[in-house]
């Protein structure tokens, strides 16, 4: 189970969509980035978001 992490805002904020390059941001439950464009969330593992689209899951 994933421990939720509070990540760097700096980090927020050039963070991108790897699929459509939109903005992303993080869940309420600090888990996961989402994508609302693309509905895909991207899981933030140990503080590091695994940010390949292959990886995504879809909401």
């Amino acid at each position: 189970m994933n421990r939720p992490t509070t990540l760097n805002p700096d980090l927020l904020n050039i963070l991108a969509c790897p699929k459509c390059k939109g903005e992303v941001h993080l869940a309420e439950n600090e888990d996961a980035l989402v994508c609302e464009s693309c509905r895909l969330r991207y899981a933030v593992r140990d503080g590091i978001p695994i940010m390949l689209i292959s990886e995504a899951e879809s909401f």
